[in-house]
């Protein structure tokens, strides 16, 4: 077994170690998808976060133990890097992996708890949202500086990103699932550009954000909104033809 606690936190390691060991009979459910399971303790009288990673094939609980990072370690260690580049993501508070002599059985993430207002899959999906616009050239400005820090968020899709109001007009974001991740000391255009690309479908909100990276990246509008509606329509055409192919193979 390894576990880690985020030092800068003057959290109990005890009390945090038995909500993950408690899991499976505690706990309120939050999600629970085809790979991992949320829940929500408390802690201190605060709300914790605990994702609990589907057990590995045989193949990769090997990886996990000897090659690789399992998901709740790289989670964990991803979050740490974004707090310390001033990125918003819920405070890390702890990683937990359980091993057996072949690899890796079961891995946890844990972290705080946000209660947001929205993420950017509803402003995809509500076009009448309040403050749409605003909302999405301040997400747009969140991206750029994600950029300028060298973040590449691999799983950078609609659910990933939690929205919260701060105060009139003015919105904080907040990045979740982050075992995919890559750091660049700069990263291009081209790079810039294909990591928006699982965003949103709507041509009308590729080019809002179009024209609000360019202001930021000193590049003409259509440079770049070319470049971004380019790779959206190639990641759509792919997205659907992968489910194309999985409802002829299921039928």
């Amino acid at each position: 077994m390894k576990f880690e606690l985020y030092k800068a936190l003057n959290t109990n390691e005890t009390e945090v170690f038995n909500c993950i060991k408690n899991f499976e009979t505690s706990g309120k459910l939050f999600a629970d998808g085809k790979r991992n399971k949320i829940k929500l303790f408390t802690l201190d009288d605060s709300t914790i976060n605990i994702k609990s990673f589907k057990i590995p094939n045989l193949l990769n609980q090997v990886i996990y133990k000897y090659f690789r990072n399992s998901k709740a370690k790289r989670s964990f260690e991803y979050a740490t890097i974004l707090k310390e580049k001033n990125i918003g993501t819920p405070q890390p508070i702890a990683f937990l992996e359980n091993y057996n002599l072949i690899g890796l059985t079961s891995s946890y993430y844990v972290s705080e708890h946000l209660v947001v207002e929205l993420t950017f899959k509803e402003l995809v999906e509500v076009p009448d949202y309040p403050e749409n616009e605003i909302i999405l050239r301040q997400f747009t400005q969140f991206c750029f500086n994600l950029h300028e820090k060298g973040i590449e968020f691999l799983d950078h899709s609609p659910g990933n990103t939690l929205i919260k109001k701060v105060e009139n007009s003015k919105y904080n974001f907040f990045l979740v699932d982050l075992n995919r991740m890559k750091f660049h000391s700069e990263m291009n255009f081209e790079t810039r550009m294909k990591n928006l690309c699982r965003l949103t479908p709507k041509k009308e909100m590729i080019a809002i954000m179009s024209e609000e990276y360019a202001n930021l990246y000193s590049k003409e509008y259509q440079e770049v909104f070319d470049k971004m509606w380019q790779y959206t329509s190639e990641f759509q055409y792919k997205f659907f033809r992968k489910k194309r192919l999985k409802s002829k193979l299921k039928f």
